[in-house]
């Protein structure tokens, strides 16, 4: 049984879960899902997880990396330009009035969600309610952060530009580009995006959804949980290897109190651990051996 996860770089045009649905059939497995949800325009980075890895996507790194494409000069209902593109301006700004620009969005802010999103509320989704041309006016906001945020690339003739951004879990790059072409007076849409990074999943490391043709492609690519999961590791001996096969908990007083602790039996992932200090126990929220 496979176990592990690929970094694919989704292709143009797909959804997230066209993605998954692919590999399902690739893999001859049903248990496969991903981390952080693409937009069909968008393009990069796709961890997915295969087997039992699924349950550990809520463990992975979640800061990610970005290159979005920006036209100026027009808006969108989607923020970029899948929707209904509107032009409002012919004023040309320049390179530099976009560079100040960008420094309003570093370190932490609030952003509110784009309409045509999958965020929920009132128990529907916001694209649902948009489908139906409803748009409300009190979408919660959400705290943001932006580590980084460089403007890559500037065309004044075109208004276009090309802009690097890394930023926590849940931002909406297309909600930036909006919020950037208000600030301006001018519009923007967001015409491309490149996720480059996905926590320790990188785009130079990434695999083409075509180049996996059957379940012995995704073997090949398939990365062990532990190069890609933040956690020290604590190697298991034979013993200890039993007592957690027996569901029981081990005595430890080296790791901090609530640290999460991987727990490794000659380069295979066994479990998942929580330190409990008051105890000295690391106590298993996940096993994966039986």
């Amino acid at each position: 049984m496979l176990f592990g996860f690929l970094n694919i770089n989704k292709p143009k045009g797909m959804t997230s879960h066209d993605v998954v649905s692919k590999l399902r059939r690739v893999c001859k497995i049903k248990q496969i899902g991903h981390s952080g949800t693409l937009d069909p325009l968008a393009t990069g980075v796709l961890p997915v997880a295969v087997g039992k890895a699924s349950r550990l996507l809520e463990y992975l790194d979640e800061d990610k990396s970005y290159i979005a494409e920006v036209t100026f000069g027009c808006v969108s209902d989607t923020y970029d330009t899948e929707g209904k593109v509107k032009k409002i301006s012919d004023v040309k700004i320049s390179e530099d009035l976009v560079k100040t620009a960008l420094k309003n969005f570093e370190g932490e802010t609030e952003q509110t969600p784009p309409a045509f999103s999958a965020v929920h509320y009132n128990g529907k989704r916001l694209y649902e309610l948009a489908r139906e041309g409803i748009v409300p006016d009190n979408i919660p906001k959400r705290k943001i952060f932006v580590s980084k945020i460089n403007l890559l690339d500037f065309d004044y003739d075109s208004q276009t530009a090309k802009i690097e951004i890394d930023c926590s879990k849940g931002t909406y790059i297309r909600s930036i580009v909006n919020d950037l072409g208000a600030g301006l007076q001018t519009g923007a849409v967001m015409s491309g995006l490149v996720r480059t990074k996905s926590g320790q999943f990188s785009i130079e490391d990434s695999v083409p959804l075509d180049a996996l043709l059957d379940s012995s492609d995704a073997e090949k690519y398939l990365i062990n949980p532990i190069d890609v999961l933040s956690y020290k590791c604590h190697e298991l001996s034979e013993f200890e290897l039993q007592k957690i096969r027996h569901g029981q908990y081990l005595s430890e007083s080296s790791y901090d109190d609530k640290e999460k602790v991987i727990l490794v039996y000659k380069g295979q992932l066994c479990a998942v651990c929580t330190k409990d200090s008051v105890n000295n126990r690391l106590i298993t929220t996940k096993v994966f051996v039986s």
